[in-house]
């Protein structure tokens, strides 16, 4: 399972991506003048056969058709779209965006009473999803932003809801969204790079302050050690366990 996400900054006035690789014990950055699915080709390869946790962006839909990944779209994203559908449209689509959110909403409720349902618990949370499902395509105002998301549900509706079905399997993107927080955080404060080289220093500094965050590891003591290390002529102590 791989959380990515991806933002935009300039770099000596180029366009240019910071991607974000979020795994279950490390980070890894990437900074790329693309957006596109190649990213994804040169970071994962075409034989990665996981689950990538994302957004509904086209460069995620491409590397999924080039591979035999799956996707667990994110629902944050999708509810915040509904959200403003609710509240700045009238008329059916409002009643639309409404019913659909409260489909949604029902849904997580039947998740969050897990314990106490106990073997109604299946039953019950088959009968939600497949609620959100309808809602989702039945009474489609002619709105195009509505059609648009309804058609979402016609061609992904199982990339929403994987989560259901796979452990440990998040239905948001927000490991990844935080992760790369601190990236735009910084970049904002010392106006990021202005070389290649600066952009390489920044993608290995952050993989290798994310990760350590991830496990609680000091940063200081990691990049002391590898120093120690390079000055022996020796390899670092990796950053992920090893078996």
């Amino acid at each position: 399972m791989l959380n990515i996400d991806e933002t935009g900054h300039r770099d000596s006035g180029k366009r240019m991506w910071t991607w974000c690789f979020r795994g279950s014990d490390f980070t890894v950055f990437k900074i790329d003048p693309s957006r596109g699915s190649g990213v994804l080709l040169d970071v994962l390869g075409e034989e990665f056969n996981g689950i990538i946790g994302c957004d509904y962006f086209s460069a995620y839909h491409k590397y999924r058709g080039l591979t035999d990944c799956s996707i667990q779209f994110c629902f944050a994203h999708l509810i915040r779209e509904l959200r403003f559908l609710k509240e700045h449209l009238i008329d059916r689509t409002h009643g639309w965006a409404s019913r659909l959110l409260d489909a949604i909403r029902d849904m997580f409720g039947v998740i969050h009473r897990r314990e106490d349902l106990g073997n109604r618990f299946d039953g019950e949370l088959e009968d939600a999803a497949m609620e959100v499902l309808t809602r989702a395509r039945f009474r489609v105002p002619e709105d195009k932003k509505a059609r648009n998301l309804s058609a979402r549900f016609a061609n992904d509706g199982d990339s929403y809801l994987k989560f259901l079905t796979t452990p440990g399997l998040e239905p948001t993107n927000n490991v990844a969204e935080q992760a790369i927080r601190f990236v735009v955080i910084d970049r904002k404060v010392t106006q990021g790079s202005k070389s290649e080289g600066g952009q390489r220093w920044l993608e290995r500094i952050g993989t290798v302050l994310a990760t350590c965050s991830h496990q609680g590891k000091s940063l200081l003591d990691v990049l002391r050690t590898s120093l120690e290390c390079f000055f022996r002529g020796e390899r670092p102590p990796p950053l992920l366990p090893t078996g």
